[in-house]
């Protein structure tokens, strides 16, 4: 079927046959003059479209480095060109559009640079060297964006972009995921309005009922394209429609929204891969892979951050192994974006049926000992439950207050990450996790939210002189990150798409085995503070082969006695034959 076709009948089945052929003779007219925008050729960091073992995004936001009169995103670049290329393919930069709040994520405009920060040239000079992720934050928008402005003030053009509630209808079975009001009321020039906040009420929920309002949102992802967008970020996408009655999540609707950008761009970007970002349950969150060729091409693991910081407590590999068996991709032409930190905390539905109540609990006591915080959710019915764990994932696994050495806390967070690195997918490691922070407290007192915890934005110079410092966590961190990135891209057994079977290696060893025949990696974590060990033989095709095999993690051989390996506390082991 023609593309033409295939987004004709996604229109009509959102708004009717009629209204669905106006709407597309305009997307036509967006089409014909974003096409010759679009870049067609090949970069130096990687083919366009594909996906091999060298791909890593760093997720960051733009002024996470600050330097006295340099633009923050220039600054951001500068250090990347330095000090990353060989380790990170991609950059994530979180939204750097002007923004009224939640750091970037109460969108005024979103085809516009925040002063602040830079201008579409620094973006454009990150893009020559790293492939770059955009966030398009399309739920709703800021209360200060000319769009809404416009609405309060009646014009006609916005009367319909925003989701007006009369009366009071029974919102009893929304799904919130967060523990504020649904509705805030709005005085505009027809009187006081109840409008659809999802989020906060400075970030206004759009009504995808309205035809323009897809045609503003589709225009918005070719003109990320035409800038250098080689993924686009979904945010909260699964809220996206609503149905007054219905749970507002996960609603068929948004499922035909997503695959109708899905074919847009397919049809004249198809090297721009769709990332949808759906903080729920994994099997809710794996529909968002549509038929494997009709909606995300990559979906983000939330399972993952929940579940090896489960394991990494209790020593036991269990729940993450049960799990991690069972994954599945429904093509070849999709795939995980395997992470365990990010701007936000650790979200705790994607655990829920995967865990047990009391391992999640377990997982909030923890927190809290370790001086984080938790953010709560609204569920049908008016009860609240712990929705997020906001805390740096350093500190999730290493209490601050401890006084266990720091050697033994660095081995513990490098597990973590190098099972996340070991997994079937493309990893996106936050800025935080690949340097070794701590969380900054000192930023909830500031600014009241319980994210900022995991939010610091940092001296240019002052942090490099940290990673100047052999002995300092950022760099004993980094250069432990280093060694697992080089190993990664220099295998072709840790490519997206290459084989993954979990491997039985006792309760305290999570293992998994990449890739077939001669070129597969057993990769082995120590999840416990002790050390375990595994029989050789127990590998399979890596029995009888001792003396020819190599740590990949580390760069050395692996000595063996009496045919089994000994993995001392929080060890990794990527095991190849030499």
């Amino acid at each position: 079927m023609k593309y033409q076709d295939i987004l004709r009948s996604h229109l009509a089945a959102l708004y009717g046959e009629s209204a669905g052929m106006l709407t597309w003779n305009a997307l036509a007219e967006i089409l014909e003059r974003y096409r010759p925008r679009l870049p067609q050729q090949g970069r130096p960091t990687g083919e366009r479209g594909r996906l091999t073992q060298r791909d890593a995004l760093l997720i960051t936001y733009g002024d996470m480095l600050r330097q006295p009169g340099i633009p923050p995103l220039r600054s951001l670049a500068e250090f990347c060109q330095e000090w990353l290329p060989g380790l990170i393919s991609g950059v994530h930069l979180l939204p750097f559009y002007p923004s009224s709040s939640d750091d970037g994520f109460s969108v005024i405009d979103y085809r516009a640079v925040e002063p602040a920060l830079g201008d579409w040239r620094d973006i454009q000079a990150l893009g020559k060297r790293f492939r770059l992720m955009f966030d398009a934050v399309i739920n709703h928008v800021s209360a200060s964006s000319a769009w809404f402005k416009g609405y309060l003030e009646g014009d006609s053009r916005y009367r319909e972009y925003f989701i007006t509630v009369e009366g009071q209808p029974d919102l009893s079975r929304v799904v919130r995921p967060r523990a504020l009001p649904l509705l805030t009321e709005f005085q505009t020039r027809y009187g006081p309005k109840q409008v659809w906040t999802t989020f906060s009420a400075d970030q206004v929920d759009l009504n995808y009922r309205k035809p323009q309002v897809l045609l503003e949102i589709a225009e918005t992802l070719l003109f990320y394209a035409s800038q250098g967008a080689e993924f686009i970020r979904l945010d909260a996408i699964a809220y996206l429609w609503k149905e007054i009655g219905t749970a507002c999540i996960h609603l068929p609707q948004t499922h035909r929204v997503i695959q109708l950008l899905r074919s847009l761009l397919d049809a004249v970007a198809p090297h721009v891969f769709l990332v949808s970002e759906t903080n729920v349950p994994h099997a809710e969150n794996l529909s968002y892979f549509g038929d494997g060729k009709n909606e995300s091409q990559m979906v983000y693991n939330f399972a993952l951050p929940p579940l090896v910081l489960h394991s990494l407590h209790s020593g036991r590999s269990a729940a993450l192994s049960r799990w991690a068996s069972g994954l599945r991709l429904p093509s070849d032409q999709v795939a995980f974006f395997n992470f365990l930190a990010s701007h936000d905390g650790i979200g705790l539905n994607p655990a829920r049926g995967l865990l047990s109540q009391a391992e999640i609990e377990a997982l909030v006591q923890k927190t809290l000992a370790h001086g984080g915080l938790i953010s709560y959710k609204h569920d049908p019915g008016g009860l609240q439950s712990a929705y997020e764990l906001n805390i740096n994932f350093f500190d999730a696994l290493n209490d601050p207050q401890a006084s266990e050495p720091i050697e033994t806390q660095v081995e513990r967070f490098m597990t973590a990450q190098a099972i996340m690195l070991s997994l079937a997918g493309v990893p996106g490691i936050y800025f935080h996790s690949l340097f070794g922070s701590r969380g900054w407290s000192e930023g909830v007192r500031l600014t009241g939210r319980n994210r900022t915890i995991n939010r610091q934005k940092l001296d240019r110079a002052t942090f490099e002189d940290e990673l100047g410092n052999p002995s300092s966590l950022r760099s004993q961190v980094f250069s432990r990150f280093s060694r697992l990135l080089q190993a990664r891209a220099a295998a072709g057994a840790f490519a997206p798409s290459s084989p993954q079977q979990v491997l039985e290696c006792g309760e305290a060893i999570f293992g998994v085995l990449r890739g077939a025949g001669e070129g597969s990696i057993a990769c082995l974590h120590n999840l416990s503070d002790r050390a375990q060990k595994l029989c050789l033989d127990a590998l399979n095709r890596f029995a009888g082969r001792a003396g020819e095999l190599t740590d990949l993690a580390r760069g050395r051989p692996v000595h063996l006695t009496g045919g089994e390996i000994r993995l001392l506390p929080y060890q990794t082991l990527w095991l190849a034959i030499a």
